[in-house]
């Protein structure tokens, strides 16, 4: 049989475990790693010699990035930053431009924090704001929730575009800094621009989804102190890569800059910044700050296992030779290397659900195409994280989590969510395709 035959039915087989038997992720993807590398004729030995190397190698980095972005997300939460960024925003854009003010509410915050975490803080805070405007509930919250989708998909230190950027030897401060460009038509354009045309969807959520305990003005930190400690990674990362293209590398200068913008020193000031600016600052004990700290890292245990499981996957596909026949076989569609990279990660993301699963294996097909045809890897994955996000629909839980919060039939899911991710992914494709050509 096919490597490439052997390979589409191994993702078949993937598809069908999560999809139709909801098989635990993580442990899919060593199934379907073993049962790939079986197939190609290696031998067990070296399957599981390299699904170890896969996931340790995908890990060893990613663990450090993840883990300090989960600790930042949740004191951000816990302070009531999150709470301060979206009133403050709101009060400052007041009613005329709120959908300007949520859609930066959730640009703030959705760098730290992973989308499902900032979709059950800001929500709740987005029905508020909907009742004391008196304007319908999508035309509101969809601005908000764009934001926190594309910062999910496209930018570090989130989870996927952390794995890609690794995965595909790109740099992250640039990564960061072109999905930062390709971000904001994405954003208005799934966000502000769609939901003009939603007006006529006005649900009425559960009572019982929009209750949170909202913070007094004493107890929260102020704006200037939530923003920075937010946006302290991105701060980092974007100032140092900027000015490295103007310094010497090799000057006292700019050794610090390579130190401050190693993405594993960047988040470690973070963290410390936000638990004296957050914390301690704040009279909150050491040992209250440490509970958020454990608190935020359970919360991404499993995301870091689908990662490295990803990781096994890719490994197996290295080792037994079927990379790189991929590849050659993907350069003869004359196509671009980004629209393959998206168009598989959107057709993964369409059969599986998950964005995060969706860009991981795709990285894994198709990374060996930087090598051959001199694509940009930070552009890769770009294209990569916008195939990821590509028409959420029954089998993702941001479906159902939108469905319900929003109190929304299966079909205006469709009609809304579903079009809004639509958008974001097809967008950001375009975004990456033109400044492909200025990069």
């Amino acid at each position: 049989m096919s490597p490439l035959i052997i390979v589409l039915l191994g993702i078949l087989l993937l598809i069908f475990l999560i999809g139709y038997f909801k098989l635990n992720t993580f442990i899919t993807f060593i199934i379907v790693s073993v049962v790939i590398g079986l197939a190609l004729g290696m031998d067990i030995s070296t399957v599981t010699n390299a699904i170890k190397i896969g996931i340790g190698n995908t890990l060893g980095f990613l663990v450090i990035i993840l883990g300090f972005g989960a600790m930042l997300g949740k004191i951000v939460a816990d302070s009531g930053a999150a709470q301060r960024i979206t009133t403050s925003m709101i009060n400052a854009f007041g009613e005329k431009y709120v959908q300007i003010a949520l859609v930066l509410t959730g640009f703030i915050v959705g760098i730290p924090m992973f989308y499902s975490v900032g979709f059950v803080i800001l929500v709740p805070l987005v029905f508020s704001v909907a009742a004391r405007t008196k304007l319908p509930l999508l035309y509101v919250g969809l601005p908000m929730l764009a934001s926190l989708s594309v910062t999910h998909g496209y930018l570090p230190p989130h989870p996927a575009p952390s794995a890609l950027a690794d995965t595909f030897g790109a740099d992250l401060g640039r990564t960061l800094m072109y999905g930062l460009i390709v971000a904001i038509p994405a954003i208005i354009l799934g966000g502000p621009v769609f939901s003009r045309t939603l007006k006529k969807y006005n649900p009425k959520p559960l009572a019982e989804l929009y209750n949170p305990e909202v913070l007094s003005d004493d107890e929260m930190p102020g704006l200037a102190a939530s923003i920075f400690a937010a946006l302290l990674p991105v701060i980092l990362l974007a100032l140092t890569t900027f000015l490295s293209i103007f310094v010497n590398s090799e000057t006292i200068f700019g050794k610090i800059l390579t130190f401050l913008g190693d993405p594993f020193m960047a988040m470690l000031i973070s963290v410390i910044v936000a638990i004296y600016v957050l914390g301690i600052r704040r009279n909150k004990t050491m040992n209250e700050v440490s509970e958020s700290l454990m608190s935020g890292v359970k919360g991404i245990a499993m995301i870091m296992l689908i990662i490295g499981g990803a990781g096994a996957l890719k490994q197996i596909l290295i080792e037994s030779g079927v990379s790189d026949l991929i590849a050659k076989n993907l350069i003869t569609l004359d196509a671009s290397p980004y629209l393959l990279a998206w168009g598989i990660a959107a057709v993964i993301r369409v059969c599986v659900g998950s964005a995060t699963v969706a860009g991981l294996t795709s990285a894994g097909i198709v990374f060996p195409l930087i090598a051959q045809t001199g694509a940009d890897p930070s552009l890769m994955v770009l294209a990569t994280g916008a195939g990821s996000l590509m028409f959420s629909h029954f089998n993702d839980s941001g479906f159902w989590l939108f469905k319900e919060y929003f109190n929304l039939s299966v079909k205006d899911t469709l009609k809304t969510w579903s079009v809004m991710e639509t958008i974001v992914s097809v967008v950001g494709i375009v975004g990456v395709m033109i400044m492909s050509y200025f990069v």
